[in-house]
């Protein structure tokens, strides 16, 4: 795990090491000028001139600036190591996060993904910045300290001996009992940053049904069950506090208590004033540097669990990769399914799909129908390689999926999907994920094919329009018909719409598969869809049922074979859904 989070450093090594350095020195200086006073007063003491006085000033002077000066570059290199490090951390996630299969990202949610890269990289990013700057300061001043204070105090240093094993075994105990809490209430920050999302997400939807109180209700739960576990982590952690007071007070009495009583019964021959204020100034130091120590813990041990669940993020490697001699040429729309099974996870009970067999020709237009959880787009989803199969072979052009370079696949394979996304941005810059490179005739073409063209001249702003996030300000209808206009861009061997014209109306829908027939004909259309008016004209119609194929045929035929899909032809005409 710390090779892994070590790894992306990278660019900030040089800082990450000068940081330590510069802190190193800037102890030295602090540690130094205590024993300096301490020789000062001893002159001073003895009566020394005004020229000594001024030497050491001086020298303190200068040391004081040193001190300063090494301890805010250490500032400035420890700022920009750990920044640095949680902008590659946040990188390295978000470009692996890229790479993952449907597979892979059924694994994480959405919010955990999210919590992720941000409070869990905040974490790692003031972890580090405590290891590379106060973790060495502390340490450091600790040992100098402690070497002066003998020097200068003698046996009465003794009393640190017996103080730190308590604070230590103060320090372990609190970390022992804390990390445990840290790990489960990452995993309900998880939830809480799920309710947040599905609640903005779907706000239209809250408010219409008058839900808010609801809302309200499951956010203060989630709320509340990472508020208990923090309180309860954080009044372990403040034992930290009274434990710290306890040895600085122990320390302080013992010091001032015992040293004052050597001076005066020795008349200074054991201890000096000189030395007595140095023992002071270091015993200060040794107890704050005690008390760094244990916030480096407390840091630490809030950060170990953000470091698992970040790697766990970077050590995902993607269930899909390119074969080692992929083929980046496709000859044509052919689909073929060979005994092809799926399930979505190697631990399912159940097939997803069973023993599919299907041989679909270059431009041909096959209708997919089935009821809901069919399977339908589990089908369609294999053909793009999204999720591989579980036994079988899917075939595009003659070959294997598998054998095909994953690029060259998917940019041979549009994709319009239940769920149809638009990106902030304008119109254009939504068609130009389809093709980078479009010109605003091929997008003015592909939108007259989808029939958006209509209502997107009517916008004031034209095709220089702005979409909000997900298409917020468009209607559901006007987002599918820009989605299938971005799929066209593509310009694919294979055009797959996964029930993507549901929001629009029948003679919109049939403008559409009009369209499509008459200017792309080589392309081999995949239509999913609950009505049977925008599949019937298809060369191919497959009735899904149970993950099977229950039927394949035209129209005709299958009102006459398959019962299933004449009911539902029946139920429709009947409700007035379809009329033909």
């Amino acid at each position: 795990m710390v090779k892994k989070i070590a790894g992306c450093i990278r660019e900030y090594k040089k800082v990450s090491v000068a940081t330590p350095l510069l802190v190193a020195m800037e102890v030295v200086m602090e540690c130094i000028i205590p024993f300096i006073i301490a020789e000062l007063v001893n002159k001073i003491k003895d009566g020394c001139e005004m020229d000594t006085i001024v030497t050491y000033g001086l020298i303190l002077v200068v040391m004081a600036c040193l001190s300063l000066m090494f301890g805010a570059l250490a500032g400035s290199t420890c700022a920009t190591a750990s920044c640095g490090l949680a902008k590659n951390l946040r990188k390295d996630m978000f470009y692996n996060i890229q790479k993952f299969s449907f597979e892979n990202i059924d694994k994480f949610s959405t919010s955990s993904l999210v919590t992720r890269l941000t409070t869990d990289v905040t974490n790692v990013q003031m972890a580090y910045m405590m290891i590379i700057r106060t973790a060495i300061r502390a340490p450091f001043m600790l040992i100098f300290a402690f070497v002066m204070a003998f020097v200068m105090g003698g046996k009465m240093a003794a009393i640190f001996v017996v103080v730190t094993p308590i604070l230590g075994f103060g320090l372990f105990f609190v970390s022992y009992k804390v990390m445990p809490l840290f790990r489960s209430v990452f995993k309900k920050y998880d939830n809480l940053n799920s309710s947040i999302q599905e609640n903005i997400k779907g706000i239209r939807v809250v408010k219409s049904y008058v839900r808010e109180e609801y809302e309200k209700q499951k956010f203060g739960a989630a709320a509340e069950d990472v508020c208990r576990d923090f309180t309860k982590a954080e009044r372990i952690l403040a034992i930290n506090n009274p434990l710290m007071q306890f040895c600085l007070y122990a320390v302080m009495v013992f010091v001032l208590s015992f040293g004052s009583y050597t001076i005066i019964t020795t008349r200074g021959a054991d201890l000096d004033v000189g030395q007595f204020s140095a023992l002071l100034t270091y015993s200060f130091m040794i107890l704050m540097s005690l008390m760094m120590i244990s916030m480096i813990f407390v840091m630490i041990t809030m950060s170990i669990e953000s470091c698992k669940r970040i790697v766990e993020v970077l050590d995902e490697d993607s269930s899909l990769s390119n074969p080692e001699n992929p083929v980046y040429e496709i000859a044509d729309g052919s689909v073929d399914f060979d005994n092809v099974s799926f399930k979505y996870s190697a631990s399912a009970e159940r097939m997803t799909l069973a023993n599919i067999d299907l041989h679909i020709k270059s431009g041909q237009t096959v209708g997919i129908i089935g009821g809901t959880g069919s399977s339908k787009s589990s089908l369609v989803q294999l053909i793009s390689r999204l999720y591989d199969v579980t036994s079988g072979t899917v075939k595009v052009g003659g070959r294997d999926v598998r054998e095909y370079n994953l690029d060259t696949l998917r940019n041979q394979v549009a994709v319009v999907l239940q769920k149809n996304i638009l990106f902030s941005g304008t119109i254009k810059e939504n068609l130009r994920w389809g093709n980078k490179e479009a010109t605003d005739e091929e997008m003015i073409e592909a939108c007259k094919l989808s029939q958006a063209d209509e209502f997107i001249t009517r916008f004031p702003n034209g095709y220089d329009t702005y979409i909000e996030q997900g298409g917020a300000n468009v209607s559901g209808g006007q987002k599918q018909r820009l989605c299938i206009a971005r799929a066209l861009l593509k310009k694919p061997k294979i055009l797959i719409m996964d029930d993507s014209t549901s929001a629009v109306d029948t003679k919109t829908d049939a403008l559409i598969r009009k369209a499509m027939r008459d200017f792309i004909p080589e392309t081999t259309k995949f239509i999913i869809a609950q009505r049977i008016s925008s599949v019937q004209d298809a060369d191919v119609i497959i009735v899904m049922e149970g993950g099977t194929v229950s039927a394949a045929g035209t129209h005709d035929e299958l009102l006459k074979t398959n019962d299933i899909y004449k009911d539902l032809y029946m139920l429709q005409n009947k409700t007035g859904g379809d009329e033909e």
